[in-house]
């Protein structure tokens, strides 16, 4: 029986192996282009159709399925407890990707430490379930690089946090820049997101946008429905949240042309800071819309994390603090940042008393270079 089983699967092992996968990827390449094409241009009948060509595609099926199956949470199962771990498998996914008879199933709660000590929780999709959402997100992704802000770092392909912080050095470095900072944090972005509001408002299929946004959880051997928000772990969400904030930067900009202000926005994820030389317009005429246009999304400003900084008292953003010293700014990690990086050094060598020291000194060696 085993025999036959091997014989039986070793031609999709095969065909898997045997893909030419740089052609695959110039194929969805050239599909993508022309969406973005169409989207600048302000054809959405035509970008609609192409991203119809592009998640029926074998090309884009098969790059979805390569992607889920060798990413980093590819081991991790959801509720049906099925992986992808071998070639025949994933060329048996390739074609159980289709749209007709297709629902999703719910998502398997867990929940990793954050930290403040408290609990983030994570829906983590069945395979199947991620592979659609990695399909549909290659068609989703040249729309949301047209229309993401242009200073907005987070979830977007090349560019990174690092990049952020850039963007604050240049924005802050010279005596003549902007003295006061918004410092801005979504409450619960992930949580909070309307369903209505990307329904209406995200072009994508919304026959399966529905099915994502409402397929519910599973927690402790109950289910569970989902009635707003987004959920942490699925492919698709961070391009869903950036979508949702997208227009920030445009709304700061209109708002800073009217009071002649030279204000400036850089955005990582739900974290952003907004320079202005003026503390008045932050408090008086930014931060009034920027609850606005959150509130139309579901979306709500953290009153704990928000805050109204001068350069010279300094801020903390992506880890690190930025602060003028006499007029010059440094950039340097924050002190939450190392006090944890301390401690964790601190717990492994407690947890290895017995290794050699040699032997340890090579370990922390790439843990303190960064």
């Amino acid at each position: 029986m085993m025999a036959s089983i091997e014989v039986s699967a070793s031609p999709d092992s095969a065909q898997w192996q045997s893909i030419n996968w740089k052609a695959v990827k110039q194929h969805v390449l050239k599909l993508q282009m022309r969406i973005a094409k169409a989207t600048r241009e302000g054809k959405h009948g035509k970008a609609k159709a192409l991203q119809w060509i592009l998640t029926h595609s074998k090309s884009a099926k098969l790059l979805a399925v390569k992607r889920v199956s060798q990413n980093k949470g590819s081991k991790t199962p959801g509720i049906d407890g099925i992986i992808w771990n071998s070639d025949a498998r994933c060329i048996g996914a390739v074609n159980q990707l289709s749209r007709k008879g297709y629902h999703a199933k719910p998502l398997r709660r867990i929940y990793i430490p954050k930290k403040n000590g408290k609990l983030r929780p994570l829906g983590i999709p069945c395979m199947i379930d991620r592979a659609q959402q990695a399909l549909h997100l290659l068609a989703l992704e040249p729309i949301s690089e047209t229309a993401a802000d242009l200073n907005s770092y987070g979830f977007r392909p090349n560019r990174s946090a690092a990049d952020a912080i850039a963007q604050c050095f240049k924005c802050l470095c010279m005596k003549r820049s902007s003295q006061w900072v918004l410092e801005g944090d979504i409450k619960a972005c992930f949580d909070k997101i309307g369903h209505q509001w990307l329904i209406d408002n995200i072009q994508l299929d919304k026959r399966m946008l529905k099915q994502w946004l409402g397929c519910g959880y599973v927690d402790k051997g109950l289910f569970y429905k989902t009635a707003e928000g987004t959920p942490q772990g699925g492919i698709i969400s961070p391009t869903l949240m950036l979508l949702t904030l997208a227009g920030l930067e445009q709304l700061v900009k209109s708002i800073a042309c009217k009071t002649g202000n030279r204000v400036n926005f850089i955005g990582y994820a739900d974290d952003f800071v907004i320079t202005s030389s003026s503390k008045e317009v932050l408090v008086n005429e930014i931060k009034p819309q920027l609850i606005g246009f959150l509130q139309e999304r579901g979306l709500t400003l953290s009153d704990e994390k928000t805050h109204i900084t001068h350069i010279d008292d300094g801020f903390d953003f992506l880890g690190f603090n930025l602060r003028k010293y006499k007029g010059k700014l440094l950039i340097k990690p924050s002190k939450s940042n190392v006090l944890s990086f301390l401690s964790n050094l601190r717990e492994f060598i407690r947890k290895h008393p017995t290794i050699p020291v040699n032997d340890l000194i090579k370990i922390l060696n790439p843990k303190l270079r960064g």
